[in-house]
């Protein structure tokens, strides 16, 4: 088995160019990985917001391209239950289901990854 590459997504969605430059990183990695994770943390968090309109400030709709990363065979996707309940979301909000795992678990789990790349 192989060692997985491993992304935090722990930035807003339209506060700067991380998100949407983490998110191409990912597609990109997975025509050349089988290994592929993502962890929504902090305010990576609000990326999966459903409802968002970021034309209204003249952004990309990043939204709808993470509904398509089981194309990419992007199955790995996790999410922090505590940076949710911080700002006061939950599942049902989110526009994708990706699993809770707590950062402690998500360190234990994926300590030993290839790479870990923080957006």
């Amino acid at each position: 088995m192989s060692k997985p590459l491993v992304w935090i997504m722990a930035s807003a969605p339209h506060h700067s160019a991380n998100a949407r430059e983490g998110l191409d990183a990912i597609l990109a990695a997975s025509a050349v990985s089988e290994d592929v994770v993502v962890y929504f943390d902090g305010d990576g968090v609000w990326q999966l917001l459903a409802g968002q309109q970021p034309e209204q400030i003249r952004q990309r709709h990043i939204l709808p391209t993470y509904g398509m990363l089981d194309l990419y065979d992007v199955e790995q996707l996790f999410i922090n239950p505590d940076a949710l309940a911080e700002r006061g979301l939950e599942l049902d909000d989110l526009s994708i289901q990706p699993e809770p795992l707590t950062r402690q678990r998500f360190l234990q789990r994926f300590a030993t990854s290839h790479a870990m790349l923080r957006f």
